[in-house]
């Protein structure tokens, strides 16, 4: 590992609902990337096979027993990788044969439930997952919500990495539970990085005195249309799909940027370009701020207190209970 580590950022698109050929195309980029330096390889958020964009612009997305919607869901489900998978094995096999850490956004398929899902895979094999703890409005029609057990961080040669999803990144208390764990880098996901996106990422930077990897999309109303054709999807689902409005072109601009300690950027942020962003950071430069550390002289024990449960959450627990 390089003293000065290179991270990527992919803004290109999936294609998208087609996880055969997003798997394929995500290998043939980590391969790209890493023979271009890089050491930790991020995709936005459920990149794999692609952020639910009809949940915002396609009307009828939410309409109770309405044929295509639901047909849509089928083949989102159907499309989404388990982790313990021959797609993410794939993905792992690639991180180490190029020797780079690649964070995937991925639709999560556990049982009969998706999540919101970052699978961090290493080049030495290592894994780690963080699964969004609150899906955000329409997105509770897609994915049920994950418990503290993933809110970790995961050590790599150049220091701790974390991840959290979207709007969890304005949730105080998770993001006082990942500062408390000293990140390096920390990986924010977005379907695209707008404005508020910026802000949020550029706050966490500072805060957090890390290294904030804001990773977002490239994806237009033709990509969707084209994936969703090459998996050859049921027609009532494409239908859904072809109902966003046609003179809506963009529908995710991307917005990837790398953001230091001080909240200034190093690289990005790029928009309306399908280019990956490249950049390489100094671990040392993290927490070299001695006027803030907010789990330390700058917490404030004394007065406040977060509990955190890391515990798995399981609807059904089999076992011998001890009687009253």
């Amino acid at each position: 590992m390089r003293t000065m580590p290179t991270v990527a950022l992919v803004q290109r698109p999936p294609v998208f609902l087609d996880l055969p050929a997003s798997v394929a195309l995500a290998a043939e980029i980590i391969g790209e990337v890493a023979r271009g330096g890089a050491d930790l390889v991020v995709f936005p958020e459920t990149w794999l096979p692609g952020y639910p964009v009809w949940l915002d612009d396609a009307p009828d997305a939410a309409r109770w027993g309405h044929a295509p919607a639901e047909a849509l869901f089928r083949h989102l489900f159907q499309h989404s990788p388990a982790i313990d998978g021959p797609e993410l094995a794939t993905l792992a096999a690639a991180a180490a044969e190029h020797g780079a850490d690649v964070a995937m956004g991925m639709h999560e398929r556990r049982g009969g439930t998706l999540y919101n899902s970052i699978a961090f895979l290493g080049a030495d094999g290592s894994r780690h997952l963080h699964r969004k703890l609150s899906p955000t409005y329409n997105e509770r029609l897609i994915w049920g919500s994950g418990d503290g057990s993933t809110l970790g961080v995961w050590d790599r040669p150049y220091g701790k990495v974390g991840g959290l999803v979207c709007w969890e990144h304005w949730m105080p208390l998770v993001r006082a539970a990942m500062h408390a764990q000293e990140e390096t880098v920390h990986v924010a996901q977005w379907p695209a990085v707008g404005e508020r996106h910026q802000l949020a990422s550029r706050t966490y930077a500072f805060e957090g005195q890390c290294f904030v990897l804001a990773s977002g999309c490239v994806l237009t109303r033709d990509d969707v249309l084209a994936g969703f054709d090459s998996a050859r999807g049921a027609p009532e689902a494409r239908d859904l799909l072809a109902s966003i409005p046609a003179d809506k072109f963009w529908l995710k601009e991307g917005g990837s940027a790398v953001i230091g300690p001080d909240a200034g950027y190093v690289a990005g942020p790029s928009f309306r370009d399908a280019a990956t962003v490249m950049a390489s950071f100094d671990p040392v430069a993290a927490k070299r701020s001695p006027y803030l550390d907010v789990h330390g002289h700058y917490a404030r024990p004394d007065i406040f207190e977060l509990r955190v449960d890391t515990t798995r959450r399981e609807g059904v627990r089999f076992g011998e209970w001890p009687q009253a």
